[in-house]
């Protein structure tokens, strides 16, 4: 249901990374956040700026962009500061919310204007621990989780959990799959996200897995594509459908037996799990960081904490209603939800500014 604020309007500057657009063609989960709170800001009478990747699409009262899109050099990162301080004072916002670079902030810290940082990945302390001081009330830290959020709070600041989103209108449910449907994988190829796991995982279940995603075409992660995942694609048991967009995704997610996520690192959300779930497919995942607070373990699927575990979690998919798993994300991950979360979190943060 489409909520409209019933306070003050705000006007908002919302930034998100130089290197996709917003939103982003195929991988971009982030992207696809900040595409769906800036529509959603906006059908609530909010004035809403973005400062993003120059190819952005997104509908916006203002649309900026970063001068370049590049991931490393001191000169990049310095004019893109200066690019996030120039809007700032051109487009006058009561709130500037960046979920790109804490550094980008840089010239903004000092200042009285209200700002949020929000968090999609493990913070560096030093760096939040200066940013705080600086900044004191006029700056407040949001964790795409509480795994995120307890992390920084080591560092210093005032911190919130906000989770990441999916507009589950745009995932079809489907409330059965035949027994034979086949176990998924769905994220970047890498080994962190463990493909390889998953891979022994269907194969000891004695199950069909199609792996989907992008794939380094350099590098240590292509040599461990090339080494442990290729050698058992055969089109049949083990098959690789390589990245898909959003359409695809959700009939991909939608006709699977359950997600494998059997990660190798502590995941800060893992925004695929709940676009499962809003599909009303289960998740078999590895208890690294984030994952408890979304997946509850027996319900919408199993936490597990071993390849013996999550076999066995295989042969229990049975026990999962599917239409729990779609109710989950409407309740506490849909796009109004989350948006209720951030306007909290504004309206805060200019009360103490």
């Amino acid at each position: 249901m489409e909520r409209v604020s019933q306070a003050v309007p705000l006007r908002l500057l919302i930034t998100a990374d130089p290197m996709l657009p917003v939103p982003p063609v195929l991988y971009g989960g982030i992207e696809r956040v900040v595409a769906e709170l800036v529509g959603a800001l906006r059908r609530r009478g909010h004035l809403v700026g973005v400062l993003a990747h120059r190819d952005s699409t997104v509908p916006a009262d203002a649309r900026h962009a970063w001068p370049n899109d590049l991931r490393s050099g001191s000169l990049d990162h310095l004019a893109n500061l200066r690019t996030l301080a120039r809007t700032t004072r051109d487009f006058g916002p009561d709130v500037v919310h960046s979920f790109s670079r804490l550094a980008y902030l840089g010239a903004l810290l000092t200042s009285r204007r209200p700002k949020l940082m929000s968090y999609q990945r493990h913070p560096t302390p030093h760096t939040v621990r200066w940013a705080a001081r600086f900044a004191g009330g006029s700056l407040l830290f949001t964790g795409c989780s509480e795994f995120i959020a307890g992390l920084g709070r080591r560092a210093g600041g005032r911190w919130v959990a906000i989770p990441n989103c999916v507009n589950t209108s745009r995932y079809r449910f489907i409330d059965r799959v035949p027994k034979d449907a086949p176990l998924v994988f769905l994220s970047r190829v890498e080994r962190i996200k463990g493909p390889h796991h998953a891979i022994a995982i269907a194969r000891r279940a004695g199950r069909r897995l199609v792996i989907a995603g992008n794939r380094a075409p350099a590098g240590p992660e292509a040599e461990y594509f090339d080494r442990a995942i290729a050698p058992h694609v055969d089109g049949d048991t083990v098959r690789y459908a390589g990245a898909v967009d959003d359409e695809q995704k959700s009939e991909f997610l939608g006709n699977s037996a359950a997600l494998l996520l059997p990660i190798e690192w502590d995941e800060p959300f893992g925004i695929v799990m709940i676009e499962a779930m809003a599909c009303g497919t289960p998740v078999v995942a590895f208890a690294r960081g984030a994952v408890p607070e979304v997946v509850r373990d027996g319900i919408d699927g199993f936490v597990v904490e071993s390849l013996d575990a999550a076999v066995s979690a295989v042969g229990r998919l049975a026990d999962i209603d599917r239409a729990r798993c779609r109710e989950r994300v409407q309740r506490t991950f849909d796009v109004e939800p989350v948006t209720d979360a951030y306007e909290r979190a504004y309206r805060e943060i200019v009360a103490r500014s």
